[in-house]
């Protein structure tokens, strides 16, 4: 970005910038699972987790996936399925397929440890740059300094940086400058304070500058424009998309649950879930038509109750789902489809959005007692 200088500190005030900011980091770091291993393998996992997902929401999640999944190896035996189930809830499901694929790699072609080399982690399924800084700084002590959005943040108002950060050529100098401040001798605990001042203190909206160990470095402080870096992006337009879904219930109380690859399936993250279909106005009767075309089910009107609409958001994708509950005399019989009840999915790995469906179909069988034959 012409006129931008990535260069704020004067070189007599990097020692003391960096040695601040670490002495916070020492007493003032959340305590987490992940910072209390240097295992390869418990820290990709992490990461991978912490992708686009709140820490309080993966500490759970991270406990019992290790329960399951001790190591690399239990990991890259494990069946897809397996591994889908234990992160049901977390969304953005292709991470775990990628953690999957990586595990197997790792197993076949490194000896079963995460590699050390920079490219050879980036060669790995779901490794970009910030994930392979991440894992190699602070498992193997590797010199990388990490770039994500806190990091980003803290860097755009300590330089006093404008426009959009993810512009690739601004991105490509944000790198540079956080090389450049890489603590080489202790990268993993200069990479974690730079991550954890972004998380904590330099947040997005009113950054804490009064309690930041570093404020007196900062440009975007210094000039009173703190809280307007860095400028807002432009979001993309939501795509809206209505589906119907169709909860078929046997006298026994069982269920019906398909895999799609493609159409809806991408939807509902590719995992176990209701019949389904896309669709604008008349969604019983299109419902219903889907239901005959594609599974043998006759439906009729007076054994169809609509259940509570679903609302779901998806990235820039909203979703408005109109579930109907539909008794019938006996499930299709359908070469890989599940017929779980519908009170015990068990460890079914099911999506968010499937979620909603269930427990919505339950709330209105307690309700009306529709669930009765």
């Amino acid at each position: 970005m012409p006129g931008v200088s990535m260069v704020a500190l004067p070189a007599q005030e990097i020692g003391k910038f960096r040695r601040r900011l670490l002495a916070w980091f020492a007493k003032r770091k959340r305590d987490l699972p992940w910072r209390k291993t240097k295992d390869p393998y418990r820290i990709w996992l992490s990461e991978i987790m912490l992708q686009q997902t709140r820490v309080a929401a993966v500490v759970p999640y991270y406990n019992n996936f290790l329960v399951r999944f001790p190591g690399v190896q239990a990991l890259a035996r494990a069946r897809e399925e397996a591994i889908l189930s234990h992160w049901a809830g977390l969304g953005y499901y292709s991470r775990a397929r990628n953690l999957h694929r990586a595990a197997q790699e790792i197993v076949a072609r490194h000896g079963s440890v995460f590699p050390r080399e920079y490219d050879a982690a980036l060669a790995l399924p779901g490794i970009g740059r910030y994930t392979a800084a991440a894992v190699l700084s602070i498992a193997y002590n590797e010199p990388h300094a990490v770039l994500d959005g806190n990091v980003a943040r803290v860097l755009a108002r300590l330089h006093a940086v404008r426009g959009d950060l993810r512009a690739p050529a601004l991105w490509k100098r944000l790198e540079t400058a956080a090389q450049e401040l890489l603590v080489r001798n202790t990268p993993g605990d200069w990479n974690q304070a730079m991550m954890e001042l972004g998380a904590t203190v330099c947040v997005p909206k009113s950054p804490k500058c009064e309690e930041c160990p570093v404020a007196q470095w900062c440009r975007a402080r210094k000039l009173g424009i703190a809280g307007q870096l860095p400028e807002a992006r432009k979001k993309r337009p939501p795509v809206r998309i209505a589906l119907a879904a169709a909860v078929l219930i046997d006298p026994g109380g069982r269920t019906l649950l398909v895999r799609q690859d493609g159409g809806d399936g991408a939807l509902f993250s590719r995992m176990w879930q209701f019949p389904a279909l896309e669709t604008t106005a008349g969604a019983a009767s299109k419902l219903a038509r889907h239901l005959r075309e594609k599974f043998g089910v006759k439906v009729t009107r007076g054994r169809m109750t609509k259940l509570k609409t679903v609302r779901h958001s998806v990235t820039f994708r909203e979703i408005r789902l109109e579930p109907f509950l539909i008794r019938v005399a006996g499930l299709p019989e359908i070469a890989g489809a599940r017929t779980p009840m519908l009170r015990r999915f068990g460890r079914l790995p099911i999506s968010s959005v499937t979620r909603k469906i269930v427990d919505t179909a339950i709330a209105d069988s307690e309700n009306k007692g529709a669930l009765s034959p």
